[in-house]
C-alpha cells in the first residue's frame, strides 16, 4: 500500500487509542446490550461510527496485539495462538511507524510483549500488564520480574508498602472468582491507567502531534471493580447467558467446580455474581474514559484528534455454557470498535458499519489519517473511507483461528451475515445464521437448506490455509488431527 494525504502534514491529527482486554463486542448500550451502562463510550459512538463486525482473527492476548500493532494476519505475523516469553521480532510496528512519522509516542498500560518493557516505537512508557504468571517466576532474570518491570507494582507499593498485591483480595486472573477492589478507588489499576494518560497528555511536546496508546487490563478478570461499580449490577436481574442446542453442559457439570474452567461455573449464584462483576468492571472502565475525554476536551484538542476504542479479544461469560477466549464464538471473537474522527482533522460521517473488519486494520487506518507511508506488507485495509465518506470495504469475510489443545483448536471464516467453524483436532464443524441468530443458539451445519452456503465458506478456510506448515489442507481438503503450533515462526 502507498501513501495517501488523507490531511496535510503540516496539519496531522493527534491520535488515542484506547485498548481494553477480554471487552466483548455486545457491551456496549449502543450495541443494544439490556445491561451494561456505558454511557461515555456510547456518545463517542453516536458522534462517530461503530463497527457492528469487527473481529478478533485471533483471540487471546498475545496474538491479537500483534495483529494490532503490525497490521498483519495471524499468518504472516505468526502468532497463531497464545505463548508467553517468545522474542517480538518485526520489521515495522505501529507505534515506529508513528514516531518515525513525526509523531511522540506513549502507551500507558498494558503492553504484554517480550521481554518486558520492549519499545515497539514507544518513547514513553508507564506499564502495567496484570497479573501474568509468566513474569511472577522465581528464576526469571531479575530484570524481567512483574515487581521490577511493571511501573504500576512498584505505584500500589509505593502508596501501601512493599507487601501490598496487585491481587490482594485473592480473585485470580482468569477466573470467575469476584470481589470488589480492597484498597482506594484511586489506586485501582484503571484509575491508574488514566491518572498517567491525562499526566502525559499535561506533559507532552506540544511540537509534534502526539500518538497515545491508553491500554488497559480490565475488564479481562480479576472481576475487581470498586464496590460501588458492583452496586450496579448485584440486585440486577441480568439476561441470561445465550444457550444452544448444541451446548455441552455436561461438560460444565464435570469441570464447573474448577475456579478458571474454560466449561464455566456449575453454580448459579456463582455466575451470577461473575456476570455483575464483568459488567462492573466494563462501567468502572467507561467512567474512567470519560475522564480521558474531558482531559482532550479541557485540552482543547478533542477535536483535533482521532479517538479509536477497541479490544484484543472478547469473554465468553457463560455463554454456551463456556468461559474465557480463543475459541471462535461471537462472545469471545467480537470485540467493540468505535472510531470518532475530531471534526477538525478531516470530513466525516456518523454511522453504524457492518463491514467486515479486524485489529489489523487500525494500523493502516491511522497511518492514512496521519499522512504516513503504509508499510508494503501491511495485510488490514484503511478504513478512512467509512470514517470520511460512509464507503464499505469490500472484504467478503474475516479469517480466524486459535491453536490451543485438543478441544479448542480452531478455524473460522465470519462475514456480516454468517459463520463457519471448523475445530482442527476433532473435526466439528458448526455454521451459524448470524442474521437470524446473533447469539448463535442454533447450529446449522447438518442444515440442507444451508448445503451450498457451507461448502462455500469452507472453500475459502481451505483457500486460506493452503500450504500452511502444520499441514490442515490437503488435495483440497481440510485435514483433520495435523498437530496445531501457537507459532509459524520462531
Amino acid at each position: 500500500m502507498g501513501k495517501s494525504n488523507a490531511v496535510p502534514s503540516s496539519d496531522r491529527p493527534n491520535v488515542l487509542l484506547v485498548m481494553c482486554d477480554q471487552f466483548r463486542g455486545d457491551c456496549l448500550g449502543i450495541d443494544g446490550h439490556p445491561d451494561v451502562k456505558t454511557p461515555y463510550l456510547d456518545t463517542l459512538a453516536a458522534d462517530g461510527v461503530l463497527f457492528e463486525n469487527a473481529y478478533s482473527a485471533c483471540p487471546s492476548c498475545i496474538p491479537a496485539r500483534a495483529g494490532l500493532f503490525t497490521g498483519k494476519t495471524p499468518r504472516h505475523h505468526g502468532r497463531v495462538g497464545y505463548q508467553d516469553g517468545i522474542d517480538w521480532n518485526y520489521d515495522h510496528m505501529l507505534a515506529q511507524e508513528m514516531r518515525d512519522g513525526g509523531y511522540q509516542t506513549a502507551v500507558v498500560g498494558k503492553m504484554h510483549v517480550h521481554p518486558p518493557r520492549l519499545g515497539c516505537g514507544f518513547e514513553h512508557m508507564r506499564l502495567h500488564d496484570g497479573y501474568i504468571g509468566h513474569y511472577r517466576k522465581a528464576n526469571l532474570p531479575h530484570w524481567m520480574h512483574q515487581t521490577v518491570s511493571d511501573d504500576y507494582v512498584r505505584f500500589l507499593k509505593n502508596e501501601l508498602g512493599e507487601f501490598a498485591d496487585v491481587n490482594g483480595s485473592g480473585v485470580e486472573n482468569n477466573s470467575w472468582i469476584t470481589h470488589p477492589w480492597i484498597y482506594e478507588e484511586r489506586l485501582h489499576p484503571t484509575n491508574w491507567v488514566v491518572d498517567e494518560s491525562i499526566r502525559f497528555l499535561e506533559t507532552r511536546d506540544r511540537t509534534r502531534p502526539f500518538f497515545l496508546m491508553t491500554s488497559f487490563v480490565r475488564p479481562h478478570p480479576p472481576f475487581d471493580a470498586p464496590a460501588s461499580y458492583f452496586d450496579l449490577y448485584r440486585d440486577m436481574d441480568l439476561r441470561e447467558p445465550a444457550r444452544g442446542d448444541w451446548d455441552d453442559e455436561a461438560a460444565t457439570q464435570r469441570d464447573g467446580m474448577v475456579l478458571d474452567s474454560v466449561h464455566g461455573c456449575r453454580d448459579a449464584e456463582l455466575r451470577r455474581e461473575a456476570m455483575a462483576g464483568y459488567y462492573a468492571c466494563i462501567t468502572h472502565l467507561d467512567h474512567q474514559i470519560g475522564r480521558l475525554i474531558t482531559a482532550l476536551e479541557n485540552d482543547e484538542t478533542y477535536h483535533d484528534t482521532v479517538i479509536i476504542f477497541t479490544a484484543d479479544h472478547g469473554e465468553m461469560l457463560f455463554d454456551h455454557s463456556l468461559f474465557r477466549k480463543v475459541l471462535p464464538y461471537e462472545g469471545s471473537a467480537r470485540i467493540p470498535l468505535i472510531i470518532h474522527v475530531g471534526k477538525n482533522v478531516a470530513p466525516r460521517v456518523v454511522r453504524t458499519s457492518d463491514s467486515a473488519v479486524e485489529l489489523m486494520d487500525v494500523m493502516p487506518t491511522m497511518l492514512e489519517l496521519c499522512g504516513i507511508d503504509v508499510p508494503e506488507d501491511v495485510d488490514g485495509v484503511s478504513l478512512v473511507g467509512e470514517l470520511t465518506a460512509g464507503e464499505a470495504i469490500s472484504r467478503p469475510y474475516v479469517h480466524g483461528e486459535h491453536s490451543r489443545d485438543m478441544e479448542q483448536s480452531n478455524q473460522y471464516i465470519v462475514t456480516p451475515h454468517d459463520k463457519y467453524i471448523w475445530f482442527t483436532q476433532t473435526g466439528r464443524e458448526q455454521y451459524f445464521d448470524l442474521d437470524a441468530d446473533p447469539r448463535e443458539e442454533h447450529d446449522l451445519i447438518a442444515d440442507e437448506a444451508h448445503a451450498d452456503r457451507i461448502a462455500q465458506l469452507r472453500a475459502a478456510l481451505v483457500s486460506e490455509l493452503e500450504g500452511r506448515p502444520e499441514g490442515y489442507v490437503a488435495d483440497g481438503k481440510l485435514v483433520v488431527g495435523q498437530k496445531p503450533a501457537t507459532m509459524l515462526y520462531q
